[in-house]
Parts: C-alpha cells; sequence; structure tokens
C-alpha cells in the first residue's frame, strides 16, 4: 500500500501535468502564449511610439509663443524642404552610403579568406578577432578614436616617426573632408564609422560566402575561366545577398547615429544630431519628428531594394 501511495502524483504535479498535456494538445495555444508578450511589446511600444512620432510631426509651432498647435498641417514638412534642411539629410545620406560602400570593399577580402581558407583555430580566432570590438562600450571606443585622431595623438605621432606627416596634412588640406585635424574632420568621422561598423559587414557577407559550393568554382577554372572573370561571374553574384543584407547594418546605423558626430567631426550637423537639439535645447518637436520621419523612409526604400537582392537570405 506504501508503494502504491508513492505512486500517486502530488496534486501540483498532476496540474502542471494537464497543464502541458492541454498545451502539448493545442499547439496553436501554446505559439499564441510564446508570441504575445514580444507582440505586445513590439505593437504597443515600438510601433506605439513610432504612430506617436508621426503624428506629432503634422503639427506646427507657434512662431510667437513657441508652443505646439495640435491641428493637422504639412506646414513642418515644408520646412524639411528648406536649403539648410534639405543640406543636413543630404549629407547624412551621402556620409552613410561612403561608409557602406568602403565597409563592404574592405569587409569582403577579409569574409572571403575566413569562409573558403581559415579553418579549425583560425576559424575560431577569426569570429574572436571579429567580435571582441563589438564587446566593448560604444563610447570607450568613439573617445578613444577621439583621443588617437587628434593633434597631438598617437596617429599624428606615428606619422612624424615614418615621415608622412606631410601626406597626412595634404589630406587635411583638402575641400570638404578636411580640417584642423583627424578628429575634427569628416574623414576622422568617415575613418571611425567604418571601425564601429565593420563587423557588421564582415559576418553576412562571410556567411554568404560560407554556402557558396566550392564546385562552382573549380567548375569555371575548369571551363577556362581566369581568377578575375570566376570573381565577377560566380563569387560576387552569389556573395550580394550579404552584401546587400551588411549594407543594411551599416547604412541604418550611420543614418540615424547621433553620438558620434558630436564627438568627432565638425560642427555640422547630421540627422541624428538635429533630432536631438530641435527635441531638447530647441524644444520644437514637430520638426524633430518630421526629420526622424527621413530615416524611416530612407530605410523603407533601402530595404525594399536589398529586399530585392536577396539580402533577407542572409540573416
Amino acid at each position: 500500500m506504501t508503494a502504491l501511495a508513492l505512486d500517486l502524483p502530488l496534486p501540483r504535479e498532476g496540474l502542471s501535468r494537464r497543464f502541458s498535456d492541454a498545451l502539448y494538445a493545442r499547439r496553436g495555444l501554446l505559439l499564441t502564449l510564446l508570441l504575445v508578450p514580444p507582440l505586445l511589446w513590439l505593437g504597443v511600444v515600438y510601433v506605439g511610439s513610432l504612430v506617436a512620432l508621426l503624428l506629432q510631426s503634422f503639427f506646427s509651432i507657434d512662431e510667437f509663443s513657441g508652443t505646439i498647435v495640435r491641428e493637422f498641417t504639412l506646414k513642418t514638412y515644408a520646412e524639411l524642404l528648406a536649403p539648410a534642411n534639405l543640406d543636413v539629410i543630404l549629407r547624412t545620406i551621402l556620409i552613410a552610403a561612403c561608409v557602406t560602400l568602403a565597409s563592404g570593399v574592405l569587409a569582403f577580402p577579409v569574409a572571403y579568406y575566413a569562409a573558403r581558407y581559415a579553418r579549425g583555430r583560425l576559424k575560431a580566432a577569426f569570429y574572436l578577432a571579429v567580435m571582441m570590438p563589438l564587446w566593448s562600450s560604444y563610447l570607450v571606443k568613439v573617445y578613444a578614436w577621439k583621443l588617437l585622431l587628434a593633434r597631438e595623438g598617437a596617429v599624428a605621432w606615428t606619422a612624424e616617426r615614418v615621415g608622412a606627416t606631410p601626406a597626412v596634412d595634404a589630406l587635411l588640406a583638402l575641400p570638404v573632408i578636411g580640417g584642423p585635424s583627424l578628429s575634427v574632420s569628416y574623414l576622422g568621422q568617415f575613418l571611425v564609422f567604418i571601425y564601429l561598423w565593420l563587423p557588421f559587414m564582415i559576418l553576412p557577407i562571410q556567411a554568404a560566402l560560407e554556402r557558396v559550393p566550392g564546385s562552382l568554382i573549380e567548375a569555371s577554372a575548369d571551363l577556362g575561366a581566369a581568377p578575375g572573370q570566376t570573381f565577377r561571374t560566380v563569387i560576387l553574384p552569389l556573395a550580394m545577398p550579404g552584401l546587400a543584407a551588411g549594407s543594411i547594418f551599416t547604412f541604418s546605423l550611420t543614418l540615424g547615429d547621433y553620438i558620434l558626430p558630436q564627438i568627432i567631426g565638425p560642427s555640422t550637423l547630421l540627422i541624428g544630431q538635429t533630432v536631438y537639439v530641435l527635441q531638447g535645447t530647441a524644444g520644437n518637436i514637430p520638426l524633430a519628428a518630421a526629420f526622424a520621419v527621413v530615416p524611416i523612409v530612407v530605410m523603407a526604400l533601402y530595404l525594399t531594394a536589398a529586399k530585392r537582392l536577396g539580402a533577407f537570405d542572409a540573416f
């Protein structure tokens, strides 16, 4: 009788078992319970905040009192067409495009070597080297680069020791991208952006190149194709989804960054800085919201183009 009593489940165990049996029998209920919390978060907090932002952009600021006029108007969007605001938008898109292009050029050889030649411990070392910069604080990296690129920093010191100071001075003397030092120039800002986002470009390209069958490359060589022709007609087209996927990260992260441009680069504003200033010291929430809508529209168009290149297949 004691043995029989030991075989009887405790009340709590019986309830737990019935609950698990019910979830097992109703797979849809289990899926719903798993998806409801994240969907509520995305729907209420994320999408809700974007909708509120969009609504704010259709309001305007009273020029005399500085208060928000909560009446539907396109006046705020018309302000975006002012030359100064258009300059901010075009400058930001141009910098993001240049960073994305340069990151792709630098990342491809690294990703190709890791995908085609690195094996065992060497591949583990590759992943460690690529991921390690992401483990440190964003602000620490940016401020470290500000010190490195300063006129009295390590870059200037190294250039002086190797006799490259005239070359650095020639770069800083170039119009638009130059400046008093690398830390207050578009060139320095461009270099730091690449350093920050390069891992986000390397990994998708490496993943795409891993899927390229070695037999295709061998077949191309057997058919008499030169290495350059094989790269153009076989490797690059198959790696394009990875390039497109990596460009989504580098382009969007550069487009919305407002911290780095405040620390490194000239005093001219990018979109992120403009939103920060308008909603903060200026108190112009509608114009800040209108500026914030610009990256959303740009990225929507960019994602549409990237999807056609198969970028989502590389994630």
